[in-house]
Protein backbone atom coordinates (compact mmCIF):
# COMPACT_ATOMS: atom_id res chain seq x y z
CA UNK A 1 0.00 0.00 0.00
CA UNK A 2 1.35 3.50 -0.65
CA UNK A 3 1.78 6.15 1.75
CA UNK A 4 0.24 9.31 1.71
CA UNK A 5 -2.00 11.16 -1.34
CA UNK A 6 -1.48 12.42 -4.81
CA UNK A 7 -3.45 15.80 -5.97
CA UNK A 8 -4.10 15.45 -9.79
CA UNK A 9 -5.48 18.13 -12.15
CA UNK A 10 -6.80 17.36 -15.87
CA UNK A 11 -7.95 19.51 -18.10
CA UNK A 12 -10.96 20.90 -20.12
CA UNK A 13 -9.75 18.44 -23.56
CA UNK A 14 -9.28 15.56 -21.12
CA UNK A 15 -11.73 15.87 -19.30
CA UNK A 16 -14.21 15.64 -22.39
CA UNK A 17 -13.11 12.11 -22.68
CA UNK A 18 -13.52 11.15 -18.84
CA UNK A 19 -15.26 7.59 -20.50
CA UNK A 20 -11.96 6.80 -22.15
CA UNK A 21 -10.17 7.29 -18.67
CA UNK A 22 -12.45 5.68 -16.24
CA UNK A 23 -10.84 2.53 -16.15
CA UNK A 24 -7.38 3.53 -16.55
CA UNK A 25 -7.18 6.51 -14.55
CA UNK A 26 -10.13 7.17 -12.11
CA UNK A 27 -10.36 3.08 -11.23
CA UNK A 28 -6.83 2.23 -12.01
CA UNK A 29 -5.90 0.41 -8.67
CA UNK A 30 -2.26 0.22 -7.50
CA UNK A 31 -2.56 -0.56 -3.92
CA UNK A 32 -5.22 1.73 -2.56
CA UNK A 33 -8.23 1.04 -5.06
CA UNK A 34 -9.35 4.27 -6.48
CA UNK A 35 -8.57 6.01 -3.36
CA UNK A 36 -5.19 8.23 -1.95
CA UNK A 37 -5.73 10.61 -4.75
CA UNK A 38 -7.36 14.05 -5.24
CA UNK A 39 -8.50 15.14 -8.79
CA UNK A 40 -8.90 18.90 -9.72
CA UNK A 41 -11.20 19.15 -13.08
CA UNK A 42 -11.50 21.98 -15.16
CA UNK A 43 -14.77 22.74 -17.10
CA UNK A 44 -14.98 19.96 -20.11
CA UNK A 45 -13.18 21.85 -23.29
CA UNK A 46 -14.28 24.23 -25.04
CA UNK A 47 -17.08 25.62 -22.07
CA UNK A 48 -14.97 28.31 -20.82
CA UNK A 49 -14.45 30.08 -24.23
CA UNK A 50 -18.76 30.08 -24.34
CA UNK A 51 -18.66 31.33 -20.79
CA UNK A 52 -16.22 33.86 -20.90
CA UNK A 53 -14.62 34.30 -24.56
CA UNK A 54 -12.71 32.32 -26.92
CA UNK A 55 -8.94 32.23 -25.71
CA UNK A 56 -7.17 32.15 -29.41
CA UNK A 57 -9.69 34.08 -31.02
CA UNK A 58 -11.43 36.64 -28.53
CA UNK A 59 -14.74 35.77 -29.62
CA UNK A 60 -17.22 36.95 -26.97
CA UNK A 61 -18.99 34.05 -24.74
CA UNK A 62 -21.06 35.46 -22.37
CA UNK A 63 -19.10 37.79 -20.34
CA UNK A 64 -17.73 39.48 -23.38
CA UNK A 65 -21.02 39.88 -24.59
CA UNK A 66 -22.38 41.21 -21.44
CA UNK A 67 -19.51 43.58 -21.34
CA UNK A 68 -19.79 45.16 -24.51
CA UNK A 69 -23.29 45.89 -24.59
CA UNK A 70 -25.44 45.65 -21.05
CA UNK A 71 -28.71 46.66 -21.75
CA UNK A 72 -29.26 44.10 -24.69
CA UNK A 73 -29.70 40.12 -24.08
CA UNK A 74 -27.26 38.76 -26.50
CA UNK A 75 -25.56 37.60 -23.67
CA UNK A 76 -29.18 35.70 -22.16
CA UNK A 77 -28.69 34.07 -25.91
CA UNK A 78 -24.51 32.88 -25.27
CA UNK A 79 -25.55 32.00 -21.64
CA UNK A 80 -28.64 29.37 -23.79
CA UNK A 81 -25.85 28.68 -26.02
CA UNK A 82 -23.30 27.16 -23.69
CA UNK A 83 -26.02 25.61 -21.65
CA UNK A 84 -26.84 23.65 -24.53
CA UNK A 85 -23.40 22.58 -24.94
CA UNK A 86 -22.86 21.67 -21.52
CA UNK A 87 -26.06 19.14 -21.79
CA UNK A 88 -24.80 17.81 -24.77
CA UNK A 89 -21.78 16.70 -22.43
CA UNK A 90 -22.88 15.02 -19.59
CA UNK A 91 -25.42 13.22 -22.04
CA UNK A 92 -22.89 11.88 -23.89
CA UNK A 93 -20.74 10.94 -21.19
CA UNK A 94 -23.82 9.47 -18.53
CA UNK A 95 -25.19 6.01 -19.37
CA UNK A 96 -27.35 5.43 -16.70
CA UNK A 97 -31.22 8.49 -17.18
CA UNK A 98 -31.15 8.84 -13.70
CA UNK A 99 -27.63 10.31 -13.87
CA UNK A 100 -28.51 12.20 -16.76
CA UNK A 101 -31.60 14.15 -15.06
CA UNK A 102 -29.54 14.49 -12.21
CA UNK A 103 -27.18 16.54 -14.20
CA UNK A 104 -29.56 18.55 -15.96
CA UNK A 105 -31.47 19.65 -12.83
CA UNK A 106 -27.77 20.81 -11.43
CA UNK A 107 -26.88 22.47 -14.86
CA UNK A 108 -30.35 24.06 -14.71
CA UNK A 109 -30.08 25.41 -11.07
CA UNK A 110 -26.78 26.88 -12.03
CA UNK A 111 -27.73 28.25 -15.60
CA UNK A 112 -30.93 30.13 -14.34
CA UNK A 113 -29.38 31.31 -10.98
CA UNK A 114 -26.31 32.94 -13.27
CA UNK A 115 -29.16 34.14 -15.42
CA UNK A 116 -31.01 35.71 -12.90
CA UNK A 117 -27.55 37.53 -11.19
CA UNK A 118 -26.98 39.19 -14.66
CA UNK A 119 -30.54 40.35 -15.10
CA UNK A 120 -30.66 41.99 -11.42
CA UNK A 121 -27.18 43.63 -12.33
CA UNK A 122 -28.43 44.85 -15.81
CA UNK A 123 -31.58 46.05 -13.88
CA UNK A 124 -29.46 47.61 -10.97
CA UNK A 125 -26.73 49.73 -12.98
CA UNK A 126 -29.62 51.45 -15.07
CA UNK A 127 -29.58 53.99 -12.44
CA UNK A 128 -26.79 56.43 -12.15
CA UNK A 129 -25.74 55.30 -8.84
CA UNK A 130 -24.26 51.86 -9.74
CA UNK A 131 -21.16 50.95 -11.92
CA UNK A 132 -21.13 47.74 -13.41
CA UNK A 133 -17.51 48.20 -14.24
CA UNK A 134 -16.95 47.52 -10.22
CA UNK A 135 -18.90 44.41 -11.08
CA UNK A 136 -17.45 42.61 -13.78
CA UNK A 137 -14.66 40.68 -11.94
CA UNK A 138 -17.34 39.02 -10.22
CA UNK A 139 -19.04 38.48 -13.08
CA UNK A 140 -16.20 37.20 -14.96
CA UNK A 141 -15.64 34.61 -11.65
CA UNK A 142 -19.53 33.76 -11.06
CA UNK A 143 -19.25 32.48 -15.05
CA UNK A 144 -16.00 30.72 -15.08
CA UNK A 145 -17.22 28.87 -11.82
CA UNK A 146 -20.53 27.44 -13.81
CA UNK A 147 -18.09 25.24 -16.32
CA UNK A 148 -15.90 23.57 -13.71
CA UNK A 149 -19.11 22.92 -11.18
CA UNK A 150 -20.58 21.23 -14.06
CA UNK A 151 -17.80 18.57 -14.77
CA UNK A 152 -17.04 18.43 -11.29
CA UNK A 153 -20.29 16.76 -11.04
CA UNK A 154 -20.69 15.30 -14.47
CA UNK A 155 -17.67 13.06 -12.86
CA UNK A 156 -18.58 12.25 -9.64
CA UNK A 157 -21.59 10.78 -11.15
CA UNK A 158 -19.29 8.48 -13.28
CA UNK A 159 -17.69 7.50 -10.39
CA UNK A 160 -20.97 6.80 -7.95
CA UNK A 161 -22.55 4.94 -10.66
CA UNK A 162 -19.12 2.41 -10.78
CA UNK A 163 -19.27 2.18 -7.19
CA UNK A 164 -16.58 5.11 -6.22
CA UNK A 165 -17.45 7.03 -3.38
CA UNK A 166 -16.85 10.02 -4.97
CA UNK A 167 -17.53 13.19 -3.43
CA UNK A 168 -17.86 16.70 -5.48
CA UNK A 169 -15.82 19.33 -3.56
CA UNK A 170 -17.22 22.37 -5.10
CA UNK A 171 -15.14 25.93 -4.38
CA UNK A 172 -17.11 27.99 -6.59
CA UNK A 173 -18.92 29.16 -3.39
CA UNK A 174 -22.81 28.97 -4.84
CA UNK A 175 -24.50 30.72 -2.85
CA UNK A 176 -22.51 31.07 -0.11
CA UNK A 177 -22.71 33.97 1.85
CA UNK A 178 -19.69 33.78 3.29
CA UNK A 179 -16.74 35.36 1.05
CA UNK A 180 -13.13 33.67 2.94
CA UNK A 181 -9.73 33.84 1.99
CA UNK A 182 -8.44 31.40 -0.32
CA UNK A 183 -6.67 28.91 2.78
CA UNK A 184 -10.05 29.12 4.69
CA UNK A 185 -12.00 27.92 1.41
CA UNK A 186 -9.82 25.22 0.43
CA UNK A 187 -9.57 24.06 4.09
CA UNK A 188 -13.17 24.06 5.13
CA UNK A 189 -13.71 22.33 2.01
CA UNK A 190 -11.33 19.47 1.99
CA UNK A 191 -12.14 19.24 6.07
CA UNK A 192 -13.50 15.63 6.74
CA UNK A 193 -12.75 14.29 4.16
CA UNK A 194 -11.14 10.99 4.32
CA UNK A 195 -8.29 10.24 1.45
CA UNK A 196 -8.33 6.27 2.50
CA UNK A 197 -11.74 5.97 1.35
CA UNK A 198 -13.36 9.22 -0.43
CA UNK A 199 -12.32 9.92 -3.66
CA UNK A 200 -12.76 13.82 -4.16
CA UNK A 201 -13.40 15.28 -7.14
CA UNK A 202 -12.91 19.12 -7.04
CA UNK A 203 -13.73 22.07 -8.84
CA UNK A 204 -10.22 23.82 -10.48
CA UNK A 205 -12.18 27.37 -9.84
CA UNK A 206 -12.34 28.97 -5.88
CA UNK A 207 -14.55 31.60 -4.57
CA UNK A 208 -12.34 33.62 -2.46
CA UNK A 209 -11.96 37.07 -1.58
CA UNK A 210 -8.71 37.41 -2.87
CA UNK A 211 -10.13 36.70 -6.37
CA UNK A 212 -8.60 34.15 -8.15
CA UNK A 213 -9.15 35.59 -11.93
CA UNK A 214 -7.86 38.99 -10.95
CA UNK A 215 -4.28 37.51 -10.82
CA UNK A 216 -4.29 34.78 -12.60
CA UNK A 217 -7.25 34.99 -15.35
CA UNK A 218 -7.82 31.44 -16.59
CA UNK A 219 -4.90 30.06 -15.03
CA UNK A 220 -6.35 29.89 -11.67
CA UNK A 221 -7.17 26.46 -11.68
CA UNK A 222 -2.86 24.84 -11.27
CA UNK A 223 -2.47 27.56 -8.75
CA UNK A 224 -6.23 26.16 -6.77
CA UNK A 225 -4.73 22.29 -7.64
CA UNK A 226 -1.10 23.68 -6.15
CA UNK A 227 -3.02 25.00 -3.21
CA UNK A 228 -4.25 22.01 -2.30
CA UNK A 229 -1.10 20.16 -2.74
CA UNK A 230 0.50 21.97 -0.12
CA UNK A 231 -2.36 22.19 2.67
CA UNK A 232 -3.31 18.86 2.19
CA UNK A 233 0.79 17.55 2.46
CA UNK A 234 0.08 15.62 -0.55
CA UNK A 235 3.46 13.25 -1.17
CA UNK A 236 3.11 14.31 -5.03
CA UNK A 237 1.13 16.68 -7.51
CA UNK A 238 0.37 15.63 -10.70
CA UNK A 239 -0.67 17.60 -13.80
CA UNK A 240 -2.66 14.92 -16.52
CA UNK A 241 -2.58 15.81 -20.11
CA UNK A 242 -3.44 14.71 -23.87
CA UNK A 243 0.36 14.38 -24.56
CA UNK A 244 3.71 13.80 -23.04
CA UNK A 245 6.09 16.69 -22.31
CA UNK A 246 9.01 16.22 -25.19
CA UNK A 247 11.95 17.66 -26.78
CA UNK A 248 9.31 19.72 -29.27
CA UNK A 249 6.20 19.82 -30.58
CA UNK A 250 5.68 16.71 -32.54
CA UNK A 251 3.86 18.69 -35.09
CA UNK A 252 6.65 20.81 -35.98
CA UNK A 253 9.56 18.00 -35.70
CA UNK A 254 7.69 14.82 -35.88
CA UNK A 255 6.50 11.81 -33.68
CA UNK A 256 9.14 9.92 -34.47
CA UNK A 257 11.81 12.48 -33.69
CA UNK A 258 10.97 13.82 -29.98
CA UNK A 259 11.85 12.00 -26.85
CA UNK A 260 9.96 12.41 -23.67
CA UNK A 261 11.85 14.58 -21.05
CA UNK A 262 11.24 12.11 -18.30
CA UNK A 263 13.05 14.22 -15.42
CA UNK A 264 13.66 17.87 -15.09
CA UNK A 265 13.54 20.37 -12.26
CA UNK A 266 11.60 23.35 -11.66
CA UNK A 267 14.13 25.82 -13.18
CA UNK A 268 13.76 24.07 -16.50
CA UNK A 269 9.88 24.32 -15.84
CA UNK A 270 9.58 27.86 -15.00
CA UNK A 271 11.51 28.84 -18.30
CA UNK A 272 9.20 26.39 -20.56
CA UNK A 273 5.97 28.27 -18.73
CA UNK A 274 7.86 31.92 -19.74
CA UNK A 275 8.20 30.45 -23.08
CA UNK A 276 4.14 30.07 -23.45
CA UNK A 277 4.08 26.41 -22.78
CA UNK A 278 1.52 24.64 -20.59
CA UNK A 279 3.53 22.67 -18.67
CA UNK A 280 2.73 24.51 -15.65
CA UNK A 281 1.45 27.37 -14.11
CA UNK A 282 4.62 29.48 -12.85
CA UNK A 283 3.21 30.83 -9.55
CA UNK A 284 1.46 26.78 -9.64
CA UNK A 285 5.17 25.81 -9.99
CA UNK A 286 6.73 28.25 -7.17
CA UNK A 287 3.59 26.98 -4.80
CA UNK A 288 4.99 22.92 -5.10
CA UNK A 289 8.81 23.93 -4.95
CA UNK A 290 8.14 25.87 -1.73
CA UNK A 291 6.35 23.37 -0.43
CA UNK A 292 8.82 20.97 -1.16
CA UNK A 293 5.91 18.52 -3.63
CA UNK A 294 7.14 16.98 -6.63
CA UNK A 295 5.28 17.79 -9.64
CA UNK A 296 4.67 14.83 -12.45
CA UNK A 297 3.20 16.00 -15.83
CA UNK A 298 1.32 12.55 -17.62
CA UNK A 299 0.24 11.52 -20.67
CA UNK A 300 -3.58 11.25 -19.46
CA UNK A 301 -4.36 8.41 -22.45
CA UNK A 302 -0.53 7.07 -21.91
CA UNK A 303 -1.44 5.03 -18.53
CA UNK A 304 1.54 2.77 -18.65
CA UNK A 305 4.31 5.23 -18.93
CA UNK A 306 5.51 7.38 -15.46
CA UNK A 307 5.84 10.89 -17.52
CA UNK A 308 8.18 13.28 -16.57
CA UNK A 309 9.03 14.05 -13.30
CA UNK A 310 9.63 17.69 -12.01
CA UNK A 311 11.70 18.11 -8.88
CA UNK A 312 13.43 21.01 -6.64
CA UNK A 313 17.12 20.17 -7.95
CA UNK A 314 18.26 16.90 -10.55
CA UNK A 315 21.70 15.88 -10.33
CA UNK A 316 21.97 15.32 -13.91
CA UNK A 317 24.86 15.74 -17.32
CA UNK A 318 24.06 19.09 -18.96
CA UNK A 319 21.50 18.34 -21.74
CA UNK A 320 19.21 19.82 -24.23
CA UNK A 321 15.70 19.43 -22.63
CA UNK A 322 13.48 21.45 -25.17
CA UNK A 323 13.34 23.50 -28.12
CA UNK A 324 10.07 25.52 -28.79
CA UNK A 325 9.43 28.50 -30.24
CA UNK A 326 7.12 31.30 -30.39
CA UNK A 327 6.30 34.66 -32.53
CA UNK A 328 6.82 37.72 -30.25
CA UNK A 329 7.05 41.66 -30.79
CA UNK A 330 10.12 43.43 -30.76
CA UNK A 331 10.02 46.42 -29.18
CA UNK A 332 12.88 48.56 -29.93
CA UNK A 333 13.28 52.30 -28.19
CA UNK A 334 16.76 54.13 -29.55
CA UNK A 335 17.68 57.27 -27.36
CA UNK A 336 21.39 58.44 -27.52
CA UNK A 337 20.45 60.56 -24.92
CA UNK A 338 20.18 57.68 -22.61
CA UNK A 339 24.24 56.91 -22.30
CA UNK A 340 25.12 57.28 -18.98
CA UNK A 341 21.54 58.18 -17.43
CA UNK A 342 19.45 55.98 -15.51
CA UNK A 343 15.49 55.52 -15.87
CA UNK A 344 14.40 54.62 -18.70
CA UNK A 345 14.51 50.85 -18.40
CA UNK A 346 12.03 51.58 -15.56
CA UNK A 347 10.16 54.31 -17.65
CA UNK A 348 10.03 51.73 -20.29
CA UNK A 349 8.91 48.41 -18.03
CA UNK A 350 5.85 50.65 -16.67
CA UNK A 351 4.57 51.41 -19.88
CA UNK A 352 4.63 47.59 -20.71
CA UNK A 353 2.95 46.45 -17.02
CA UNK A 354 0.27 49.00 -16.90
CA UNK A 355 -1.29 47.83 -20.96
CA UNK A 356 -0.51 44.35 -19.77
CA UNK A 357 2.00 43.04 -22.31
CA UNK A 358 3.73 40.05 -21.50
CA UNK A 359 7.60 39.93 -21.90
CA UNK A 360 9.60 37.12 -22.83
CA UNK A 361 12.48 38.02 -23.19
CA UNK A 362 14.78 41.55 -23.40
CA UNK A 363 18.28 42.71 -24.56
CA UNK A 364 20.04 46.25 -24.41
CA UNK A 365 23.86 48.36 -25.44
CA UNK A 366 24.46 51.76 -24.37
CA UNK A 367 21.30 53.43 -25.96
CA UNK A 368 19.05 51.01 -27.24
CA UNK A 369 16.71 48.45 -25.24
CA UNK A 370 14.98 45.86 -26.75
CA UNK A 371 12.23 43.81 -25.27
CA UNK A 372 10.47 40.70 -26.69
CA UNK A 373 7.20 40.80 -26.06
CA UNK A 374 3.39 39.12 -26.55
CA UNK A 375 2.99 40.38 -29.98
CA UNK A 376 -0.48 42.14 -29.14
CA UNK A 377 -0.09 45.00 -31.59
CA UNK A 378 -3.45 47.27 -29.89
CA UNK A 379 -1.76 47.08 -26.86
CA UNK A 380 2.00 47.80 -28.21
CA UNK A 381 0.34 50.92 -29.85
CA UNK A 382 -0.58 52.00 -26.47
CA UNK A 383 2.89 51.30 -25.14
CA UNK A 384 4.35 52.97 -27.97
CA UNK A 385 1.98 56.39 -27.12
CA UNK A 386 3.60 56.43 -23.89
CA UNK A 387 6.97 55.88 -24.45
CA UNK A 388 7.08 58.95 -27.05
CA UNK A 389 5.31 60.98 -24.08
CA UNK A 390 8.00 59.92 -22.30
CA UNK A 391 11.17 60.42 -24.36
CA UNK A 392 9.82 62.66 -27.37
CA UNK A 393 13.46 62.55 -29.02
CA UNK A 394 13.17 58.36 -29.24
CA UNK A 395 13.10 55.87 -32.12
CA UNK A 396 10.88 53.35 -31.53
CA UNK A 397 10.45 50.50 -33.73
CA UNK A 398 8.04 47.66 -33.41
CA UNK A 399 8.55 44.27 -35.94
CA UNK A 400 7.26 40.71 -35.40
CA UNK A 401 9.81 37.89 -34.82
CA UNK A 402 10.35 34.40 -34.09
CA UNK A 403 11.93 33.48 -30.56
CA UNK A 404 13.40 29.96 -31.19
CA UNK A 405 14.71 28.91 -27.46
CA UNK A 406 16.41 25.80 -26.37
CA UNK A 407 15.91 24.73 -22.60
CA UNK A 408 17.71 22.30 -20.46
CA UNK A 409 20.99 22.57 -18.50
CA UNK A 410 24.63 23.92 -18.13
CA UNK A 411 23.95 24.47 -22.17
CA UNK A 412 26.64 26.70 -22.71
CA UNK A 413 29.10 23.84 -22.01
CA UNK A 414 27.16 22.16 -24.88
CA UNK A 415 28.14 24.97 -26.83
CA UNK A 416 24.45 25.45 -27.73
CA UNK A 417 25.18 29.29 -29.28
CA UNK A 418 27.73 28.04 -31.64
CA UNK A 419 25.68 24.91 -32.39
CA UNK A 420 22.56 26.40 -32.85
CA UNK A 421 23.42 29.17 -34.63
CA UNK A 422 25.65 26.94 -37.52
CA UNK A 423 22.23 24.71 -37.60
CA UNK A 424 20.49 27.85 -38.48
CA UNK A 425 22.75 29.10 -41.20
CA UNK A 426 23.08 25.73 -42.77
CA UNK A 427 19.19 25.17 -43.09
CA UNK A 428 18.98 28.76 -44.77
CA UNK A 429 17.54 31.01 -41.74
CA UNK A 430 18.46 34.32 -41.24
CA UNK A 431 19.85 35.07 -37.70
CA UNK A 432 18.51 38.33 -35.93
CA UNK A 433 19.98 37.68 -32.91
CA UNK A 434 20.93 35.15 -30.28
CA UNK A 435 20.86 35.82 -26.65
CA UNK A 436 22.33 33.25 -24.04
CA UNK A 437 22.83 33.80 -20.13
CA UNK A 438 25.64 32.84 -17.84
CA UNK A 439 23.61 30.27 -15.83
CA UNK A 440 22.90 28.32 -19.32
CA UNK A 441 19.34 27.49 -18.73
CA UNK A 442 17.85 28.58 -21.87
CA UNK A 443 19.71 29.65 -25.27
CA UNK A 444 17.09 32.21 -27.34
CA UNK A 445 17.84 32.41 -30.89
CA UNK A 446 15.81 35.54 -33.07
CA UNK A 447 14.39 34.72 -36.66
CA UNK A 448 12.56 35.89 -39.06
CA UNK A 449 8.37 35.04 -38.10
CA UNK A 450 7.88 33.11 -41.26
CA UNK A 451 10.58 30.93 -40.33
CA UNK A 452 9.45 29.91 -36.87
CA UNK A 453 8.96 26.21 -37.71
CA UNK A 454 12.00 25.31 -39.96
CA UNK A 455 14.10 27.25 -37.11
CA UNK A 456 12.48 24.44 -34.36
CA UNK A 457 13.00 21.65 -36.60
CA UNK A 458 16.58 22.84 -37.53
CA UNK A 459 17.70 23.31 -34.02
CA UNK A 460 16.09 20.28 -32.64
CA UNK A 461 17.82 18.29 -35.22
CA UNK A 462 21.01 19.69 -34.32
CA UNK A 463 21.33 19.56 -30.60
CA UNK A 464 18.38 16.61 -29.54
CA UNK A 465 17.99 14.39 -32.50
CA UNK A 466 22.21 14.15 -33.44
CA UNK A 467 22.45 13.22 -29.58
CA UNK A 468 24.13 15.99 -26.99
CA UNK A 469 27.46 15.81 -26.99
Amino acid sequence: MTTGHTVEKIGGTSISRADELMDTLFLKSDGDGPYSRVFVVSAFGGITDLLLEHKKSGEPGVYGHFAAAESDLRWSEALDRAAARMGEEHARLLDHAADRQEADEFLRDRIEGARSCLLDLQRLTSYGHFRLSDQMLTIRELLSGLGESHSAKVVTLMLNRRGVDARLVDLSGWRDESHPDLETRLTGAMEGVDFACELPIVTGYAQCREGLMREYDRGYSEVTFAHIAALTGAREAVIHKEFHLSSADPKLVGEDKVVKIGRTDYDVADQLSNLGMEAVHPNAAKILRQAGIPLRVANAFDPGDAGTLILAEVDADPRVEMVTGLPVAALAVHEPDMVGVKGYDAAILEALTRFDVWIVSKASNANTITHYVDPNLKALRRVESAIEKAFPKAEIDIRKVALISAVGRDLLKLEVPARGLRALVAAGIEVLGVHALARGVDVQFLVPEERLKEAVAAIHEALVEAGQG
